[in-house]
């Protein structure tokens, strides 16, 4: 899922729009608004502003992590 920050609360809000982090990454430059639950406005954003919130990226152990 496409996600994007509220400029209100400082939280990400989902987009609505699923893609995977390579697809987004070389999709055209868009703008695009969305309905913010936290918040209830509108909120206007360009592409380069979202990111791609992968579940499997989040499980994944990350490499500059030591156990």
């Amino acid at each position: 899922m496409v996600m994007i920050k509220c400029p209100r609360s400082g939280r990400a809000i989902p987009t609505g729009i699923k893609a995977d982090r390579e697809s987004f990454l070389r999709s055209i430059v868009f703008f695009r608004r969305t309905h913010c639950p936290i918040c209830q406005a509108d909120h206007a954003w360009f592409a380069q502003e979202g990111w791609v919130d992968e579940p499997s990226a989040r499980a994944a152990p990350q490499p500059w992590h030591t156990a």
